[in-house]
């Protein structure tokens, strides 16, 4: 009998180790999100094109409606920022991005250390003095990324009237972040005051967005209202649930940006007159 209880005891001990060792922070495992795929886009012809028209947005992070792009700033278990996400791309999944260029977007290649160098990468050097010999030393300081510093980003994007469903639509083509950070003085250091301060932005890198769409749609973001249907960032870009405005489209003048002819209040104004122009569009299309 005493062999007996000894073995319920171990059974029992094992059993609660067990309980222990497999703690679900929930109640339920989520499955549906890491085993999602993209939505597939509809086969387009060429004849099926009546009408398309190239644009660039600007969408700041900092819009409320556009948290869920930018928050967590630190990775969590569940959740990344949509630029930790990119790079986690380019470390992990060997996803290609490509120099910032106004002409040829997807031209140049970039490699992860140019990558991680535009984003405050490098290393950091310091002299320490031994106490006892009083010799001094140079101590070399590995200083981390800083994608928390992107706080705006470029889109490109086109806009179509497909005849054979008789539908406006659009794509994603590429997403390009901008870091803004604290200019540093000529010799290398921070401004001492704060009026010396200066802010510059600075054009990273820009992805080409179909290849990423795969990793996007596996990585869900934030949603305010329910925590059970968590959104991914496929369906924030798929459902259009961002904020953005136009700063430039394709035009006669060498796709020139509309800060090259419009200031103030006239450049938002243009840029509004833009969306409309793109929303008429479908409508005028059509005939009665």
């Amino acid at each position: 009998m005493k062999k007996v209880g000894v073995i319920i005891i171990i059974l029992v001990s094992f059993s609660f180790s067990g309980i222990a060792q497999n703690v679900l922070d929930g109640i339920y495992t989520k499955d549906h999100v890491p085993a999602r795929k993209p939505v597939p886009y509809n086969h387009l012809r060429e004849a099926d094109m009546a009408w398309s028209k190239k644009v660039w947005r600007l969408l700041d992070l900092k819009e409320k409606i556009n948290h869920p792009l930018y928050y967590p700033t630190t990775p969590m278990d569940d959740r990344k920022s949509l630029v930790q996400l990119m790079l986690d791309g380019i470390k992990d999944d060997g996803i290609s991005v490509y120099a910032f260029d106004t002409e040829n977007e997807f031209a140049t290649t970039l490699t992860l250390d140019e990558v991680m160098l535009s984003l405050g990468a490098g290393k950091d050097s310091s002299i320490e003095v031994d106490p006892v010999t009083l010799s001094e030393s140079t101590v070399y300081k590995d200083i981390e990324p800083l994608p928390e510093e992107v706080t705006r980003m470029l889109m490109k994007e086109e806009w179509y009237f497909d005849k054979q469903r008789a539908m406006m639509q659009v794509r994603i083509i590429g997403l390009c972040p901008i870091r803004r950070f604290e200019k540093t003085l000529t010799d290398g250091s921070a401004p001492a005051d704060d009026e010396e301060k200066q802010m510059t932005l600075k054009t990273l890198f820009w992805a080409y967005f179909p290849a990423y769409r795969g990793l996007f749609a596996k990585h869900e973001v934030f949603n305010p209202y329910n925590d059970a249907e968590r959104r991914t960032f496929d369906d924030i870009f798929f459902k259009r649930r961002f904020s953005s405005h136009i700063y430039r489209v394709t035009n006669v003048f060498d796709n020139r940006q509309i800060e090259q002819y419009k200031r103030g209040e006239d450049l938002l104004l243009e840029a509004e007159k833009l969306e409309e122009f793109i929303f008429k569009m479908e409508h005028d299309l059509w005939e009665f």
